[in-house]
């Protein structure tokens, strides 16, 4: 007679299934890590967070200077400056366009942005305001600009509107830069925020 062992019941393949207690662990702890990530996050945010108002000079349809602040409106993109479109057959100046529009949505208020991120350019990646007015959510909303990792809800709205450039046909911007050899504009990712984040907590320690 041979003797019992659990390697014969279990044909000597594979490991043990996890009992149910080890699993719940494992979902647990798996819970937890992500909640610390969270936690992380939203500490950084609060440790980073840049603020500056004034009076600003637009530089195109996504990006404007607050004093010394260079700031790229966080989660859309416009046409650049001397980017052309079509419309009823015929080119016309969308990047400059979408430049007056962030100008006319400004008028002569202040405006108050505020971000934790910057590009490889430096730039604060902003949530910018104009008294009430969200000039992000505005510039898409209105078609003077794409959603760029965000505002995907108010591209669709524009675009079924057929409002600013969607009106027409255009080269999407980031495309545009790099058939007119200019610099891809960084996509905004909030992991990469995070990362970013880590390491400016960590170098002034």
């Amino acid at each position: 007679m041979s003797s019992w062992s659990p390697r014969r019941r279990y044909g000597g393949r594979g490991r043990r299934p996890r009992s149910f207690w080890r699993r719940l662990f494992d979902y647990t702890l798996t819970i937890a890590i992500f909640a610390l990530l969270a936690l992380v996050a939203a500490r950084l945010d609060r440790l980073n967070t840049r603020s500056e108002q004034g009076i600003a000079v637009i530089n195109d349809g996504d990006s404007l200077t607050l004093g010394s602040m260079q700031v790229r409106l966080r989660g859309i993109d416009a046409p650049e400056y001397t980017q052309t479109c079509t419309r009823d057959g015929a080119d016309y100046a969308c990047g400059r366009m979408a430049r007056q529009a962030l100008v006319t949505l400004i008028g002569r208020q202040k405006v108050d942005c505020s971000g934790w991120q910057t590009d490889r350019y430096g730039r604060l990646l902003g949530n910018c305001k104009a008294g009430d007015v969200d000039l992000n959510r505005a510039q898409v909303e209105a078609g003077w600009a794409v959603a760029y990792g965000g505002f995907e809800r108010e591209e669709a709205i524009a675009r079924s509107a057929r409002r600013g450039i969607w009106a027409g046909s255009f080269v999407q911007p980031q495309e545009w830069r790099r058939t007119h050899r200019a610099e891809p504009e960084p996509r905004h990712d909030p992991l990469g925020g995070i990362v970013n984040g880590l390491r400016e907590l960590f170098r002034f320690r």
